[in-house]
Parts: structure tokens; sequence; C-alpha cells
């Protein structure tokens, strides 16, 4: 079925394991589930270390090691298909190019298209929406739809979609089958056994964000495990890369399942630290570059998304976000905003992380008056470590103009001492 790939989920042998050398995103494409578990011990361990060296730690953890990776490109691929399904017939009813949350699609034409396309009768998408309790209103949302799809019981169903190019029906979910569903039970069952021990020992637990084949999987097995581990305090955080032109969209469309079902919408905003990768792959396998075209953009978005997380944390309290950043301008437009909207540090709503050894004038003050705030430390096999600091090096292009500019602020603090006798207080 190959052929019937999506592009961007399709294997490619230069973007495997070690791609090009140490500024590389690794990738590691191993054959057994007994390796995840290896890993999941190792976050375990990793849960226990954050509680006993901060009150409210975190723990980061990357689903590529709880999943084998070969299972959530082809899971991503299923929910981006699922997805562009939707958005088809929404536009077949008038309504391309709307905003995610006000497409709404007449469950009558929805059933009438269904039926003509030999995809399922009238009755048996009655009972869809039935079963569901959806489109009471009469409509079905993007939220309604994704809740058809239940990715803890129903994802072996037969579903036959139409293909945009071909026109032709073809199977969502190929030669996606009960091993698929069984890795699916395994990968949230090791998040349970993480969240489980982080909600014990007080930490919350970060799910990084990884390439954007990955994506649409790592976020969909987060936000299902938001849904049961944060329904009485903040405890799961998902990361949105602002770098991607869908970021506002996730954001918006997660805030508004939260709000319907009464859980605390937590995130980690970045900009995105596989730009390079990503625009190499999308050229070479030709498929649309899903990164934002340039960094004036990429910041847009990110005050975007991270002023639409401020307005819920005024409005509903049920929200909290870490601004990890390394840009000061993006740090100034957050106290900003927060006064603005009478968010006081105090409330631990908001925090802001910087990686360990980098931007340390920002750290610093923002500690110092009263801000939670976080050093991200990687840790690892010294070969394994360093293409992901070369990555944030990558990402951080004014990474030597800000070093240079904390080495400028460091001479001076020591003149300064040197002048008024205080070297050492």
């Amino acid at each position: 079925g190959a052929e019937q790939r999506e592009k961007q989920y399709q294997a490619h042998q230069g973007f495997e394991d070690h791609h090009g050398g140490v500024t590389g995103a690794h990738t590691y494409f191993y054959a057994d589930e007994a390796k995840c578990d290896q890993h999941m011990e190792t976050f375990l361990r990793c849960i226990d270390a954050s509680s006993g060296s901060s009150e409210d730690g975190f723990s980061a953890i990357k689903l590529t090691a709880l999943a084998r990776p070969q299972f959530l490109v082809r899971f991503s691929e299923v929910l981006v298909k699922w997805r562009r399904f939707f958005h088809q017939m929404a536009a077949e009813q008038g309504q391309a190019g709307w905003a995610v949350l006000d497409t709404k699609l007449e469950v009558e034409k929805l059933q009438e298209v269904l039926a003509n396309l030999g995809i399922v009768s009238k009755a048996e998408s009655q009972q869809w929406f039935m079963d569901e309790n959806l489109g009471p209103s009469g409509t079905v949302d993007l939220l309604d739809w994704n809740s058809l799809f239940d990715s803890r019981t129903k994802l072996s169903r037969p579903l036959l979609i139409p293909n945009r190019k071909t026109g032709q029906l073809e199977p969502l979910l190929s030669r996606f089958g009960e091993e698929e569903d069984l890795q699916l039970k395994r990968v949230l069952h090791r998040m349970d056994v993480l969240a489980k021990r982080a909600m014990e020992k007080g930490v919350r637990l970060m799910v990084d964000a990884e390439q954007s084949y990955f994506q649409p999987a790592i976020s969909r097995l987060t936000v299902e495990t938001q849904r049961r581990f944060n329904r009485s305090q903040p405890i799961i955080y998902n990361t949105y890369q602002c770098y991607l032109k869908e970021a506002y969209n996730n954001v918006t469309v997660d805030v508004e399942l939260s709000r319907r079902e009464g859980w605390h919408f937590c995130t980690k905003l970045v900009r995105g630290a596989y730009m390079e990768q990503e625009r190499e792959r999308a050229a070479q396998m030709g498929y649309e570059d899903p990164i934002n075209p340039n960094y004036e953009k990429t910041n847009e978005m990110y005050h975007r998304c991270l002023d639409y997380v401020l307005e819920e944390i005024k409005h509903s309290r049920k929200a909290s976000v870490m601004v990890a950043t390394h840009n000061e301008d993006t740090v100034k437009f957050t106290l900003r905003r927060m006064r603005e909207l009478g968010i006081h540090p105090s409330d631990k709503k908001v925090c802001f992380g910087q990686l360990l050894g980098m931007c340390d004038q920002i750290t610093f003050p923002l500690g110092q008056a009263g801000f939670p705030v976080y050093k991200y430390v990687p840790y690892g096999p010294v070969n394994e470590v360093l293409p992901y600091l070369s990555r944030r090096a990558q990402e951080n292009r004014g990474f030597m103009q800000r070093a240079n500019r904390e080495r400028d602020l460091l001479w001076k603090e020591v003149k300064r001492r040197l002048l008024t006798g205080n070297l050492f207080s």
C-alpha cells in the first residue's frame, strides 16, 4: 500500500537513524517493544530525580522512546487523513478556509455524502452520531469528528475514505491491524505508568514535541493522557511547536476540548527544533513544507498562541503554560500581557524555561523577581546529547550574539563590584 501513503508519512532512507552528522536529528527505528520498556524505566528514574531536586519540578519525556517510531509515523498518517477528510467535506459545504473551530458540518448533508460515497449507509452513520451523542444542534465540528475516531477502542475498524487526488476510495487504516492496536495499548500503558509516578512524586510530566511526521500521533496520545490525569490538577503538559503553520489551530482545538471536558490545559510553547531537517525532507520527498516561511512569522505565531493561552488562564484558571524561550522580546511580551491580564507570578500558572548553560541573563532575573523559572537539563551519553545541543544553537540563530551580550553583562557586573568593593557579595 506504499503508493497510497501520504508523502510526508512515507519512509525515507536519508532521514532514518543518524542523519546528517552531529547536527542531525537522531531517530531510532528500533524493532522491539522491550527497548520501549527500558526507556520507561529510565524516565521513571528521571521523575524520581526531579522530585528529589526541587518543588513543583518537571520531567520531560519523548514518545519516540516509548513507542516504536514506525508506529507513530503510521498513526500520524491516519490522524491527518481523518482530519483532512473533515475539511474536504467542509469545503464541499462551502466552508473552505474557515477558522477551524468555526467549521461545522450539517449532519444531514454529511450523512448523505457518506452514503453517496459508499463509505457507510445512512443508517450506519445515524448510529455513529447516536452512539457518540453528537450533533444536538444538527452540526458536527472537528472535535465531534475526532471523537468518532476513538484511539483506544476503534483503531482497527475498516473504513474507506476518498483520496482527494485520485477520487478513489482507499482504506483509512491500510495495513493497520491488531499489531498496531497492541502497540497503541502498550504506549498508553507506559504513559499511564509514568503519569501515576509523577502524581505520586509531585512532578509534572512534559511530553516533548518531535518531527512533524510523528507529531500528530504524539499530540493525540498526550491529549488522551491529559484527559485522564489533568482532571483535578495540572500534571501532563503537551508541547506545541510554533514554527509549524498549524500551531495556532492545534492549540485552539485542544483548549476547546479541555473546556468541554473540564480538564486542565497545560502546555509548553517552543519555537521548534527540527527546521533544517523538516525543510530538507519536504523538498526531497515533494510535500508542502510544514514550517512557517521565516523567523518573523514564527515569532508572530508564538505570540499569537501564547496570548490565546494567557487569555484562557485569565478566564478559566484551568490552564498553565511554560514559556520555553531564549528570546528576550518574548519574555518581555509575556510579562506585559501578564500585567495587563492580572496574572500574578505567585499564581504559578505561567512559568519560564531556558536550556541549562544558555541565557542566564534571562533566567536569573526572572527567578529573583519571583517568577517560576526552570533550567532544562538534557542527559545521556555525550555522542547522543551533542546533536540535541547543536540543534538548540541552530534553532537560536542569534546564539553567539546573546553569548557576547551575556559576557558583556558579566564583565559589567564584575567592574561594578570592584569599584564598590563588593566583589564577593
